[in-house]
Formats: C-alpha cells, structure tokens, sequence
C-alpha cells in the first residue's frame, strides 16, 4: 500500500488494486493515515452532533419565536441548499484552496457558528429571528461543506484500494455524532436552557481545531482537466445522483416532522424524544462499517446492495406512520423499530455510491489524483444537499397540510423510484455487457478461423 504522501493518485476502488491490497490496508496504517482518520473522525462527530442537537427542541422553540412549521422547514432546508452551492465551488477549487486549509477552517467557522446559534434565544421573535436563523445556518452550511468535502478527498488519497471500507467506518462516527446529538441536546436543553447545548457542542468542536491543524497532512496536486458537468452528464453518475439525493432527502425529511409527530402522539419529553432518534443514527453507525467492508471486498455486490438498500427505505417510510391505507395502529415500539430498520437500508444503500462513481469517473478517463476527487467529494456532497433541502422543506410543508403518516408515505416513494430506476439501469447495463462480450467472442473465433483458413493454404 503506498503511503498516503505518495504523488501517485489513488487507483479505482473495490478491487482494481493489487491483490490483497485491502488486507495490507487493515494489518499496517502509517502515521499519516493514522492521523488522516482521527482528523476525519473529529469532524464527522463534532459536525454532526451540531448539526443534529436542533432536532428534539428547536421547533418547538422557532414556534414560540413566531415562526410557522413551513418556515421552520425552511430552516432547516436553507442549511441543504448552500451546501449545495457551497459543495460545487469547494470540490471544484479543492487543488487551489488547499485541502487541509478548506478542512481546518472550515471546522472553526462550523464551531463558532454552533455558539452564535445559542445566543439566538435573545433575539426578538418575529422577523428579526428568523432571519438570523437563516444567516446562521447558511454560514455553518458553508463551513461544514468545505471541511466534509476535504476530509472526502483527503481519505480517498490515503486509502485509494479501501475507500468504501473507511467512508463506511467513519460513517460511525456520523452515527455517534446523530447518536449523541439529539439526545444529550434535549438533555442540556431540558436542564439548563436553550443557550447550553449550542455553547457546550460548538465548544468542543472549536478545541478540535489545533490538534487537527497538528496532525492533519498536507496533500498537493496539479489543477484536473476535467469538470462537474462532465463527471454529472455520466448516465451511470447521474442515476447515483438521484439515489444519493433520494437517501438525503428521507433523512431530512424527518428533522422537522419526527420530534413533532412524537410529541403529538405519544406525549414524550423533550429528552425522550432525542432517544426516539437513537434508532435511527446508531443502526447507520454500525451497519455503514460492515457495508463498506462487504463492498470493497465484493465490488460487484455494490449494485445489488445499492438498489436493496432502496427498496427497504420505501418500505420503511411506509410504516414510518404507519401509512393509514396500510391500516396498522402507530405504535412508540413500532416506530422505533422502523427507525432502525431505516438506518440499516439507508447504510446498504448509501456507502457503495461513493466507490461506484469514482470507479465511473476513472473508466470514463478522468485523473486519479487529487482532483478527480475533489469533483467526486463535491459532487456527492452537492446530491446530498439538494436532498437535504428538499427533505425538511416539503416535509414541513406537507407535515402542516396532510399529516406525518401520509406525508411519510410520498417520501418513501421517492425511494422506491430511485430503487426501481437504479435496479433497471444495472439489469441494462448487465444485459449491454453480455451482448458485447458475446460479439467479442464471436469475433475472436471469425478471427481464428480466418488464421486457420490462411494457414491451410
């Protein structure tokens, strides 16, 4: 395994290396990749604890502030959209910028913005807090987005054989950070007021900032030919698009809605609530490692993985309410127990889509360096986000119009369809592949005959 200073970019994922490259992987880590994932650690658990602690007790707070559950959505969707924008800028000057500086600054802007957001509670209701809300979470959207886009680039450098299996393990630190956001936020918030979990969490994050300047890496690269339009008009890298957007946008769905339908049906404190997401966040955590391992170790289960971990979402979301067609009393155990269910189909569906479009990119002629990850990293980051906004935004609204069990059920059908479409664009492919195999075969043996034919006179 080369080290991860090494000029050379990262070959395809998922088996393209050398034989036995991901078992060299897991028995010997250099010092440099030992600090590359602790620094991606940090920010994947402290980003997410952030990003996640609103869910159990900000819209109840933005409604006593004035602010309707469509603007709340909105809130919590305008956070998706400049990641978005934030997402294509970021993975298209990563090289320019630097990755190490787009991480650490990105990292301090997330913190310090996480303890601005504690001090909203002083703000006058009305007009005046919902825009500094939407100034806030805009600015933080920013900044996690140039840190996870670095932090994407940069493990692809250093684990270029192994990238699903370490995307996979560090999702459990996303699962931690979804985990323990939730709850410990309902628990400060619950013993000591709003403005606590904001200070306490953004805190944290802030004293990761020089222990990741310490130890993080420095990686340089030449500026790449190639652009996010090339990389999207792929047919193979549009269809994952849409899956990934599909996955974002299930998640973001329930930030606005889940802590209110919870509230509302079975009359839980607001500490309580942040438990009912456990299941949710810890069954991400656990399976994302173990999917990402199964898919480097049998690339071509990837596909089958991707378009089962879609299906099981929709029928997830079904239940979620559970759907009144479906005629299933909602129960507390139920809906946990779906939560759990989602966060392992969410991890089966989610994980392979990273390797898969960076392996597209490569077959289809672009760099393996530094660069081509970067646009990958954007990319993915980008899809997420448009999700990510769709998600809170029309959950919100349709939340206030036709309920949590019937608007749960629409979700899941934007899962089923990326589903559907991402299992018949693999049964086409399979079926193009075969046929064109056969012709080549068919041409060696004309070919062959041909030799013989000209021997024999």
């Amino acid at each position: 395994m080369d080290s991860p200073g090494d000029s050379e970019g990262p070959r395809p994922p998922g088996g393209d290396g050398p034989p036995g490259g991901a078992m060299e992987t897991s028995r010997r880590l250099s010092r440099e990749q030992i600090f590359v994932l602790i620094s991606a650690a940090s920010i994947n658990l402290g980003s997410m604890m952030c990003y996640s602690i609103l869910g159990p007790f900000f819209p109840k707070e933005a409604e006593k502030k004035g602010a309707s559950n469509t603007v709340i959505g909105m809130i919590f969707g305008c956070y998706a959209l400049f990641d978005f924008l934030a997402s294509l800028v970021f993975g298209k000057y990563l090289v320019q910028i630097g990755a190490k500086f787009m991480f650490v600054a990105g990292m301090f802007v997330s913190g310090a913005v996480t303890v601005l957001f504690g001090l909203l509670d002083q703000v006058p209701e009305g007009a005046v807090f919902i825009a500094l809300c939407f100034l806030l979470r805009i600015t933080d959207a920013i900044s996690f987005e140039a840190a996870i886009t670095a932090s994407s680039s940069i493990l692809a450098k250093a684990f270029p054989n192994n990238v699903a299996t370490v995307l996979g393990s560090l999702e459990t630190f996303s699962g931690l950070g979804l985990v323990l956001g939730p709850p410990l936020g309902g628990f400060l918030y619950q013993s000591f007021g709003y403005e606590v979990p904001f200070i306490f969490l953004g805190c944290i994050v802030l004293l990761m900032v020089p222990l990741n300047m310490y130890i993080l890496p420095n990686y340089e690269s030449d500026k790449g030919k190639h652009s996010f339009w090339k990389l999207i008009t792929l047919p193979k890298v549009a269809f994952l698009s849409f899956v990934i957007t599909s996955f974002s946008s299930c998640f973001g769905f329930l930030e606005p809605t889940l802590s209110l339908f919870v509230l509302e049906k079975f009359n839980l404190p607001a500490g309580y609530v942040g438990l009912v997401f456990l299941g949710l966040a810890l069954s991400y955590a656990i399976s994302s490692p173990l999917v990402g391992l199964l898919s480097d170790k049998m690339p071509h289960l990837r596909k089958w993985l991707l378009v089962f971990g879609n299906l099981t979402l929709a029928g997830c979301y079904m239940l979620l309410g559970p759907a009144p067609f479906l005629h299933i009393k909602s129960q507390l155990w139920l809906l946990v127990l779906i939560l759990v269910i989602n966060g392992i189909s969410a991890g089966t569906g989610l994980i392979p889509t990273f390797p898969e479009i960076l392996s597209c990119a490569h077959e289809n002629g672009f760099e393996e360096g530094l660069s081509t990850l970067g646009l990958v990293s954007g990319l993915f980051g980008a899809m997420w986000s448009v999700g990510a906004f769709v998600g809170p935004t029309l959950g919100g609204f349709l939340y206030e119009k036709i309920g949590f069990e019937w608007a749960a059920a629409l979700q899941g059908l934007w899962a089923l369809t990326s589903g559907l479409v991402m299992g018949l664009f693999y049964l086409l492919e399979h079926s193009r592949r075969r046929r064109r195999s056969e012709l080549q075969n068919i041409l060696g043996t004309e070919e062959e005959r041909t030799a013989l034919l000209s021997d024999e006179r």
